[in-house]
């Protein structure tokens, strides 16, 4: 473990849509500083599982639990997105969702909102206070540009930047939360082998930088290999193996269910929104 004090618990999650179980008796524990991968074909329920502990979906069956900033563990079942990223659970997709209209700063001074500190008086009145913090988002928005090597870009429109600088955005805006727990959704999806390459060194060093505990979605076994200090495997919306990632390459049923079509390729990257 990369470290002894637990973040999330996830106990025997399940969620049915309709007549279709999707996800069935999921469980995790993750712990502080921890890089965890999260695999399996398309349709086994991944998506499902984030969006889950994102507060998309709410569980039909049990319990999700994490240590807010207050270092208190509670229930989280029933909170939504936004109560779950004022706590410290910040997210990406798979589909890049930027605002594609507002300029690379705006997208990143958004996510800074929560944090302000200013009334509507201080808004009307252009206090003092209210020009302090919109020099403190100012200076944090351009600290967050630059180390994603993007502050080139910041008065860009976000809809017209390369894809794999959109990509880095998304992540830059969701670390501008100051989140504890960090869900990527596929993070290397339709990138090059290069981008896949410095997209492996920015998410090691954003984990160290922001001391950041993250879960990712990856069908891009290189990346997967190279970066997670363990690995959980679904299929059909369960866990068929969890371990080192050597013991999964390994595991004669992920290599059936999953690594024997897609580990050989070396790339494995579907890039198509999961079936719920």
């Amino acid at each position: 473990m990369a470290g002894q004090e637990l973040l999330l618990r996830a106990k025997d999650i399940s969620i049915q849509f309709g007549g279709l179980r999707a996800v069935s008796s999921f469980n995790l524990d993750l712990y502080q500083g921890e890089l965890i991968g999260l695999i399996g074909p398309n349709g086994a329920g991944k998506t499902t599982v984030f969006n889950m502990l994102s507060g998309v979906y709410k569980p039909t069956e049990g319990t999700i639990t994490f240590v807010d900033r207050d270092g208190k563990l509670s229930v989280i079942n029933r909170k939504n997105p936004a109560q779950l990223n004022r706590i410290g659970i910040a997210r990406t997709f798979q589909n890049i969702r930027l605002f594609g209209s507002l300029t690379v700063e705006d997208n990143v001074k958004i996510a800074l909102h929560q944090k302000r500190m200013v009334n509507p008086l201080d808004v009307e009145f252009r206090s003092t206070r209210f020009r302090r913090d919109e020099q403190l988002m100012q200076e944090k928005t351009e600290r967050l540009l630059s180390l994603f090597h993007i502050d080139q870009f910041k008065m860009e429109l976000a809809r017209n930047l390369p894809y794999g600088e959109q990509r880095k955005l998304e992540i830059c805006r969701a670390l501008a939360s100051e989140p504890k727990l960090l869900l990527l959704d596929e993070p290397a999806a339709g990138m090059n082998e290069q981008e896949t390459a410095e997209l492996m060194k920015m998410i090691s060093f954003i984990r160290q930088e922001f001391n950041l505990t993250i879960l990712l979605i990856e069908h891009d076994m290189k990346l997967v290999m190279g970066i997670c200090e363990r690995l959980m495997v679904l299929n059909y919306g369960r866990v068929i193996a969890s371990g080192l990632p050597q013991e999964i390459q390994n595991n004669e049923d992920v290599v059936k269910a999953y690594l024997g079509s897609s580990f050989g390729s070396g790339s494995g990257t579907e890039g198509k929104e999961e079936a719920q």
